[in-house]
């Protein structure tokens, strides 16, 4: 088997404090794996800007100017983390073999990608890394995501549980993953649908190495929001069994109110009306706050807008496979 070319898809969005120090360290991985002839020759390091307001792409221009296997995009604006993501893997799908995405701030284990490459020598097609455990997260945010993965299961939504963006993915899978037409992006409930042979492997995630994160938990629930919406429909086969349960009690009412009427034991009651349209109204406008965020996406979709556009390149493009 001809030794794979392999592409490091590096989302980056004002990380100036960060990126001088890993950039070494996913340089030194790609040496080391093609050492152990893991990778051939052309294997390459792609920085995907997203549209930063610090100085990620200068140090990134600078870094394709030292060395030849580091290049670049430059998003025209911010387009957020899985638009970075998806505009660096449709980059690299014509020049490579393989491709890894892992975030620049350190925190996914580099020396995963040895257990990455030996499962696509085996015959994988894609390849997840999973944290092994949450050590260095809060309770908070342990639980909640632990939550999360357990709602997407229940919501019919296919995802490997505490995988993120950290992945194998090889070109033959973003061949076919270039026909998925999303707007609303959730890279990893997205990708179990090309299907191909997978696997997962595990890794311990580290502290951030500098800088701070730039995924507050207002863009955390974003996330996980776009991950049930775009994913699943449940939520509206939710509501109609809801409005189904409401309606039968709403009868039950009628019902029982025009038997107490007949009997005469009626008494006007301001309270109890009052609780019960606050009730179905509540409800009423849960269910189309629900149903709005659906037409949303139906409206975002149907527009059919690019999901990015790169404004510049440390190279020219080259030469493609």
């Amino acid at each position: 088997m001809e030794k794979p070319i392999l592409y490091l898809v590096i989302p980056c969005y004002n990380e100036e404090a960060v990126l001088p120090i890993t950039a070494p360290m996913f340089l030194k991985k790609l040496d080391d794996l093609f050492a152990a002839g893991k990778i051939g020759v052309g294997s390459r390091i792609l920085f995907v800007d997203d549209g930063s307001k610090d100085g990620t792409w200068h140090i990134i221009e600078e870094l394709s100017k030292q060395d030849s296997r580091y290049c670049g995009i430059q998003q025209s604006r911010n387009r957020g983390h899985q638009n970075a993501v998806l505009a660096g893997l449709m980059e690299a799908k014509d020049r490579c073999d393989i491709t890894i995405s892992i975030d620049c701030d350190g925190q996914d284990d580099i020396n995963a990608m040895d257990a990455m490459v030996d499962a696509y020598w085996e015959g994988c097609e894609i390849v997840y890394g999973v944290r092994s455990r949450r050590d260095t997260d809060t309770f908070f945010k342990r639980f909640t995501a632990q939550t999360y993965y357990k709602l997407l299961r229940a919501m019919g939504v296919e995802t490997v549980y505490n995988h993120a963006d950290y992945r194998l993915v090889s070109s033959r899978v973003l061949q076919e993953f270039a026909s998925f037409r999303e707007v609303n992006l959730f890279l990893r409930g997205m990708f179990p649908l090309v299907g191909f042979k997978s696997t997962s492997v595990y890794y311990e995630r580290h502290e951030r190495l500098a800088g701070k994160s730039h995924y507050p938990l207002s863009k955390m629930l974003a996330l996980a929001f776009e991950g049930i919406t775009s994913l699943s429909v449940k939520p509206l086969h939710i509501i109609t069994g809801l409005g189904g349960f409401i309606a039968a009690l709403s009868f039950l009412g009628v019902v029982w109110s025009l038997i107490v009427a007949l009997m005469g034991n009626s008494v006007p009651g301001w309270a109890s009306m009052t609780c019960i349209i606050c009730f179905i109204g509540g409800v009423q406008l849960t269910c189309l706050g629900v149903i709005g965020e659906y037409i949303g996406k139906i409206y975002l979709e149907v527009k059919d807008r690019p999901r990015y556009i790169i404004s510049q390149r440390t190279d020219d493009g080259e030469e493609k496979k």
